[in-house]
């Protein structure tokens, strides 16, 4: 799976949250300043040659789709940073979070707690 540029992210962000959307629904969801109609439909089309969104035709118009789920992305994404900035080790990164003061003590434990949770 590609990593997404930031306004190809948003448009998915759009879309995820839209689950079925017409180009106007998703520039509604953009940020301001809000993108030319045609600049999002070059990438929502650019988004389908990757991969990431369908669509269905309504007469002359599209209504697009996801094809890959946010938490698709969202695990491919974490463990390219995980693999990228941490060498592939959770609890590099783990540490990393608590040695910047990112993550308490609680917040820690809470994350223990589900991984023994998990475990049963």
């Amino acid at each position: 799976m590609q990593k997404l540029a930031k306004r190809e992210e948003e448009i998915m962000q759009a879309c995820w949250k839209l689950g079925r959307a017409f180009i106007k629904e998703i520039i509604a969801e953009l940020p301001d300043p809000k993108p030319h109609y045609n600049s999002v439909a070059t990438m929502v089309r650019i988004l389908e040659e990757k991969g990431f969104l369908n669509h269905e035709t309504f007469g002359n118009t599209f209504q697009y789709f996801p094809v890959v789920s946010k938490e698709e992305y969202q695990n491919q994404a974490f463990d390219d940073i995980v693999r990228k900035y941490f060498n592939n080790s959770y609890p590099r990164m783990l540490a990393y979070f608590a040695k910047e003061q990112k993550i308490s003590r609680e917040e820690l434990n809470e994350i223990l707690e589900l991984i023994q949770s998990q475990k049963k």
